[in-house]
């Protein structure tokens, strides 16, 4: 017993769409304990509709469309939904008054085109849509069997997904028991490493703990059923607790908590403040601090110094030095991290300088490298290289920059 996600729309084959809805539709089903095992993305075109649906009704018992309640005539969803079942359209005057009347309010005439949005097939319910003009359906045309449609317009798919799709699911038995989760976030340490120093909890099966990683990040979910959020942390947080001891300084945080909140949260804490220098990032670390809405309690700015020049005159740079060694080095890093730190008055000063690429490196100095200057309140500076590669892109190479360089101002924080 399962759901499978329908998505309808020759734009997203295209990949003219990201598919957003598929990715709603499962955290939703998995945060209901819904099992789902099944995505299918479909163009417009009824008769694939149909082989679709036929191998969906096989294997799953909710069947989810997204997408094709429109009024154009590429909107298909509900047609072949009908066709399929041999059961003919019903117009629903509820549903035209509802069209009608949101036409009016945008002061705008209802077109003839839109009638096409008030059919239902013979014995479906309304699946109300209160902010757009397309409803879906509700509907059990074979026992066991349930369909739900919905618009592909985000915002009006979730509104209906949680006004009405979730307590009918739940009349229906589904999601009676719910799954929980916590993530951990790591930095510092890679999927394979975290891995291998948390490898017993993976044989866990309740709480499960399963990985997953992102650009320069490793998280770790861990689930349990629970009938309500208390009773399933009961059984999350110890092995939370456990798995956050064995990672020590590696683990920053945990579900939305971003970096640069966690790392803003410890400067506050502290009564510190903080600046910035970037040459290669381009502004991306300062960004990312004013990301988090009141942080010029203790982000008090930073300098873009990308050439040469700027490093000089705003970063007080030594320019004997730059033609000695060249702006991408350690040398030159401590110096902005000083100059910055002095410059502005903070307690800690950041900077960043190094090959980006895709081109700019040498055997000496490879696309890629990066380093990290760190001033602190002590009046010292220490340097880090970091080696990014160039096989991820300059765009890869500017983000991991940043991030480095609030997880080590984390570390220190913490130390």
């Amino acid at each position: 017993m399962s759901a499978e996600i329908i998505c309808v729309g020759t734009e997203l084959l295209l990949g003219e769409i990201l598919n957003s809805n598929a990715q709603f539709l499962a955290q939703e089903l998995a945060q209901l304990g819904i099992p789902h095992y099944f995505q299918t993305v479909v163009g417009d075109n009824i008769a694939r509709i149909h082989q679709v649906m036929a191998q969906a009704l096989e294997r799953s018992s909710i069947l989810i469309f997204t997408g094709g309640l429109g009024p154009t005539p590429d909107d298909l969803t509900t047609e072949a939904i009908a066709t399929f079942f041999q059961v003919p359209l019903v117009e629903q005057p509820s549903i035209l008054a509802d069209i009608s009347e949101k036409f009016q309010q945008l002061g705008r005439e209802m077109g003839a085109n839109n009638r096409k949005q008030a059919l239902l097939p013979e014995g479906a319910d309304i699946l109300p849509n209160p902010t757009g003009t397309a409803p879906g359906l509700l509907w059990q045309p074979q026992p066991g069997k349930s369909l739900l449609t919905f618009p592909g317009v985000p915002s009006e798919m979730k509104r209906m997904w949680r006004d009405t799709a979730i307590p009918y699911l739940k009349s229906l038995g589904w999601g009676q028991q719910a799954l929980y989760s916590q993530t951990l976030r790591f930095r510092g340490i890679s999927e394979s490493a975290l891995a291998t120093k948390v490898a017993p909890f993976f044989d866990l099966t309740n709480p499960t703990v399963a990985p997953y990683a992102s650009l320069g990040e490793v998280r770790l979910r861990v689930t349990s059923p629970g009938a309500n959020e208390t009773e399933a942390l009961a059984v999350i947080e110890p092995v939370c607790q456990q798995i956050q001891a064995i990672a020590g300084l590696d683990y920053f945080g945990r579900n939305e908590d971003s970096l640069a909140a966690v790392v803003g949260a410890l400067l506050r804490e502290k009564q510190q403040t903080v600046a910035v220098a970037e040459s290669c990032t381009g502004g991306q670390l300062g960004a990312l601090f004013t990301d988090v809405a009141g942080s010029s309690d203790y982000f008090w700015g930073g300098v873009i110094a990308y050439a040469n020049p700027a490093k000089i005159d705003l970063l007080g740079v030594d320019p004997e030095l730059i033609a000695d060694v060249g702006a991408v080095s350690p040398e030159v890093a401590e110096q902005m991290a000083l100059g910055v730190q002095a410059r502005l008055g903070t307690d800690w000063g950041l900077s960043l300088t190094g090959i980006a690429g895709p081109g700019g490196g040498s055997p000496e100095k490879p696309v890629g490298l990066v380093y990290l200057g760190i001033a602190g309140p002590d009046g010292k500076a220490t340097v880090q290289a970091h080696h990014f590669g160039d096989r991820r892109g300059r765009e890869a190479v500017r983000y991991l920059s940043a991030c480095t360089a609030l997880d080590q101002l984390r570390r220190q924080l913490l130390a």
